[in-house]
């Protein structure tokens, strides 16, 4: 990780509720804290090539999937489209409006709504955008080398682990001991 990048991202990283996202299982043995961290530092080295925002590019890769609660946790039935896939863009724009609004502007916000395109079907129109989508689809393209996970992705299947919630002092705890 180079300093520049780090500069960008550690008031976000560091915050406390993100990360809870180390306690959030996302694919195959990855943490949403992980996978969020890999994105974040893709889509900054894309944008760099592109000559895109690579500070807007950084923040709504990290954010891309800040939604509130493990989505592997939830057992409810749903609809196919109202799956995980299809909402946690938009339930991760809100969310990272409200936790970190000084570094949400429209290019990022825009970015983290639409990076599930094209599952969400609205296209981007930024190329902060554009970089936080490839970049998501190439770090969860890991997927691929778990064939027997393949029907939880596509909503064919149910979660294979439940996660045990935490509360936040114990979140806390967990985070003073892995620094």
């Amino acid at each position: 990780m180079d300093k520049e990048f780090f500069e960008i991202i550690k008031n976000i990283l560091l915050h406390p509720e993100f990360q809870r996202r180390k306690l959030f299982l996302h694919h195959e043995g990855e943490s949403v804290y992980d996978h969020c961290l890999q994105v974040s530092y893709l889509a900054y080295v894309i944008a760099k090539k592109v000559g895109a925002n690579k500070k807007d590019a950084a923040i709504a890769g990290l954010l891309h999937d800040f939604y509130l609660k493990p989505w592997q946790d939830n057992y409810e039935k749903k609809s196919f489209f109202k799956q995980h896939g299809f909402t946690h863009a938009k339930e991760a724009s809100i969310n990272a409006k409200k936790w970190f609004p000084n570094y949400v502007n429209e290019q990022v916000e825009e970015a983290i709504a639409k990076h599930m395109f094209p599952l969400n079907p609205q296209i981007p129109k930024y190329k902060v955008s554009y970089c936080v989508t490839l970049a998501d689809k190439l770090v969860s393209s890991k997927i691929i080398l778990f064939p027997l996970a393949w029907p939880k992705y596509l909503g064919l299947a149910r979660k294979s682990k439940k996660i045990v919630s935490i509360s936040y002092s114990e979140t806390k705890t967990y985070i003073s001991k892995d620094k």
